[in-house]
């Protein structure tokens, strides 16, 4: 099963980084080497990421303070409107 590595971006977003496993490093070993130092993260099976991207820059990183960092979920947001508010 091809695993994926998430964690927060800057912008609240969130990464989906495809790791290249014939690199001869394990996923543990690339998310340690890849992923901002300091940046939660989570190991996740490619089936757990939405197929429908069109909100993709609307996905946000939520890991719940009460539960580890592996307990973490990708959760679409409210699709953006075109209203300007002032």
């Amino acid at each position: 099963m091809t695993q994926l590595i998430i964690y927060p971006n800057d912008n609240g977003g969130v990464v989906v980084l495809t790791p290249a496993l014939e690199c001869g490093l394990t996923i543990e070993e690339i998310a340690a080497k890849d992923v901002p130092a300091g940046k939660p993260y989570k190991i996740v099976d490619v089936a757990d990421i939405p197929t429908d991207r069109t909100f993709r820059n609307a996905w946000e990183f939520v890991a719940d303070e009460a539960e580890p960092v592996e307990e973490v979920v990708i959760e679409p947001v409210a699709e953006p409107t075109n209203e300007v508010t002032e």
